[in-house]
């Protein structure tokens, strides 16, 4: 399919604009077809550089649950108290593999510092301390962090190895993607540019971290420190480049050498299992085992996905403005980051809706 060149140069200088002008410190974008990269560019920062993508990395740890679905180790319905037993404690031992990848799971705010993930004795004393906000699958609400560190247990209880490890050996390096990692180390650190906070707050307008403190400039800057960056926390600190991103959303589209199970893949893709009213956003959550998906109800803005996106688009977003999807009607695949964390949450989601929209429309001639 040949792309609409107006379309992609639009969507450069957009790109090119918001740095240019002072409203982003750097960002870079990737868009890829048929497996190839179609754009790739970076502007305030060399290009080669890598960023935090923040919750896009939501994806790459689900990834690693949906193998281990695959190889027949865990299911969607297994409980994670079968698996972590002191995670039964304080009521919380009918919580599945899918309640986790659905933000369905009931415990959105419970706390995990990086350097408690990190250990896993005291990930465990964490995991078991935690209590339910409400029934598991009876409401929808977005776990930041919290359900990805009951999910990395599971797997590396389940594999007996590391999900940084198993992430690298069976799905990044596969796909020839280096320069994503999750777990970077201090020496591996030097083409990462630093987060800033940027942009203007405005009296009465949602700032950073007002619904999610997760997302507050605090905890999202601490992944500006080496030992943190290293951590790999599962829902928000991977390191990718543009290209990483949209390149490893073109393996979800094609599956080269049958990486993942393609029934599972199909599933993960495409069946949306939470339909549940997204109290953030007031639409229909439609996420599936670890995705968004755009749907055909007019919503697709308000779940992060610009206007011209097809209804069968997949993804995760990432505060700040980061952008990973792919649309199998068209077969585009989208990646987009920057290192700039805008305080006006609204302003910053309307500009990553509207550069979305501009990707999706390079496939409209």
């Amino acid at each position: 399919m040949a792309l609409d060149q107006a379309g992609l140069d639009a969507l450069v200088a957009r790109s090119r604009r918001d740095v240019e002008d002072g409203t982003l410190p750097a960002c870079q974008l990737a868009l890829a077809l048929e497996g190839e990269l179609v754009v790739n560019e970076t502007f305030g920062a060399p290009a080669g550089a890598r960023f935090v993508t923040f919750s896009v990395t939501k994806a790459f740890s689900a990834a690693i649950a949906w193998l281990l679905i695959g190889d027949g180790a865990i299911s969607d319905q297994t409980r994670v108290a079968e698996v972590v037993p002191e995670f039964a404690a304080n009521g919380k031992a009918a919580v599945t593999i899918e309640h986790l990848l659905t933000h369905t799971a009931g415990f959105p705010r419970a706390p995990m510092r990086p350097e408690e993930g990190a250990d896993r004795e005291l990930r465990t004393k964490r995991l078991e301390s935690w209590r339910l906000d409400w029934e598991p699958g009876s409401r929808t609400e977005y776990h930041a962090t919290s359900a990805y560190w009951a999910l990395v247990e599971v797997i590396d209880r389940v594999s007996g190895g590391d999900y940084r490890q198993i992430f690298a050996d069976r799905i990044t390096g596969p796909l020839d993607l280096p320069g994503l990692t999750l777990g970077t180390p201090i020496e591996a650190q030097g083409d990462v540019v630093p987060i800033e906070i940027c942009g203007d707050g405005v009296d009465g307008k949602e700032g950073l971290g007002d619904r999610v403190a997760e997302t507050g400039e605090n905890f999202l800057l601490r992944f500006n420190e080496p030992d943190v960056l290293a951590i790999g926390v599962p829902g928000a600190g991977a390191v990718a480049g543009a290209a990483d991103i949209a390149l490893f959303y073109q393996g979800l589209l094609h599956n080269p050498g049958q990486i993942f199970d393609p029934a599972v893949l199909s599933d993960a893709t495409g069946n949306i299992r939470n339909r549940l009213l997204d109290s953030m956003f007031n639409v229909p959550a439609n996420r599936t085992l670890g995705l968004v998906v755009a749907g055909d109800d007019e919503a697709a803005i308000s779940r992060g996905f610009g206007r011209s996106v097809g209804p069968r688009a997949f993804g995760a977003m990432g505060v700040g403005g980061q952008i990973a999807w792919a649309d199998p009607d068209s077969g585009l695949s989208f990646g987009y980051v920057t290192n700039g964390l805008d305080v006006d949450v609204v302003g910053g989601f309307m500009r990553s809706a509207k550069i979305s929209g501009l990707a999706a429309r390079t496939a409209q001639p």
